[in-house]
């Protein structure tokens, strides 16, 4: 998910750069995708400490 958002950014930022017409509006929402892919690599994270610690208090 990351990925594609931040493909999505490359993309829409190089005709800024580049002095080219601008992509569509809908682009800039693809570019959203990468904090989407952040938020979801976050709660990953979090999913693992918890089961880290259920699985600590299960073992004393």
């Amino acid at each position: 998910m990351f990925f594609i958002g931040a493909l999505a950014t490359l993309v829409t930022v190089a005709p800024l750069l580049l002095g080219t017409t601008p992509f569509p509006t809908y682009m800039f929402g693809l570019s959203m995708l990468m904090a989407v892919g952040f938020l979801m690599a976050g709660a990953g994270v979090l999913r693992s400490v918890a089961a880290g610690r259920r699985q600590a208090r299960a073992g004393r």
